[in-house]
């Protein structure tokens, strides 16, 4: 039993944008931040998966500075898809060493939608990668993962900002991170561009319920971020990481005002 509020960090999609949860995770770790579960939605998933891993912030941003582009991109003939996903899920496959979700310390969920039944699909367990793959699955850019009887696709086409979910788990205190959408439309310059772009503004509308249950929104300014710009790590990081500095008394302030309520 834990004499503190139980923290949940809420990582919302955001493709490039995403890199900015590595920010935010090590600004938690090093003021002592704890974060005892973990939602993800596409990019969101990525970082949390690794993280509730047992990797730290500082290595995953290693990572993401280090991993060339062709080890997870495996262009096809567009017919589902621009992506086919198989080289992603390897690599996510290789990062988590295969380990199911059952098996984390760290409890993680990813989100995912299911197009057949128009319905929110959360893995809570199986294969870290396999979740991950779904989760990243945006519509038209990535195939969709076939899982039994469901096609699966992006969770941020109904759930952007997993913070609610977080509450089901059974978080005291949840910490959500939106990473915005962005992209003026002279910088749209590419077809898939245009997809990221529409699903961002969609997402955002239907994600803003979602937002309203968590206890802290950290909102790092990138706006000025391509959604496909994956090379610009450093700045991303920065970004996150500066916007949760700023919110870290809140943040602290928080999580001892719910450990005085629930008399902890």
């Amino acid at each position: 039993m834990l004499d503190r509020p139980v923290v949940g960090l809420a990582l919302s999609s955001g493709a490039a944008r995403g890199l900015a949860h590595i920010g935010v995770i090590m600004a938690l770790q090093e003021n002592n931040i704890p974060i005892d579960m973990i939602a993800g939605c596409s990019a969101g998933s990525i970082i949390g998966s690794l993280f509730a891993c047992g990797i730290s912030g500082k290595k995953i941003g290693d990572i993401a500075m280090n991993i060339d582009r062709k080890l997870w991109l495996d262009i096809t003939i567009p017919r589902k898809g621009f992506i086919k996903g198989e080289k992603v899920e390897e690599l996510i496959r290789i990062l988590t060493k295969n380990r199911k979700i059952e098996d984390l310390d760290i409890p993680f969920a990813a989100v995912a939608v299911d197009i057949k039944s128009g319905e929110k699909f959360v893995f809570r367990e199986g294969s870290i990668s396999k979740a991950v793959r779904a989760s990243i699955s945006v519509p038209g850019v990535f195939e969709p993962v076939y899982m039994e009887d469901k096609i699966l696709v992006d969770g941020a086409v109904l759930d952007r900002v997993p913070a609610s979910l977080l509450r089901e788990m059974g978080c005291d205190t949840v910490i959500a991170v939106d990473v915005g959408f962005g992209m003026s439309p002279s910088s749209m310059t590419h077809i898939i561009d245009i997809i990221l772009h529409s699903i961002d503004i969609m997402s955002t509308q239907i994600s803003k319920q979602s937002i309203i249950e968590s206890d802290i929104l950290i909102e790092p300014p990138l706006h000025h971020i391509n959604a496909t710009k994956f090379h610009l790590v450093e700045e991303c990081v920065e970004i996150g990481y500066n916007s949760t500095i700023e919110k870290m008394d809140e943040i602290k302030k928080t999580i001892t005002k719910m450990s005085a309520e629930l008399g902890t």
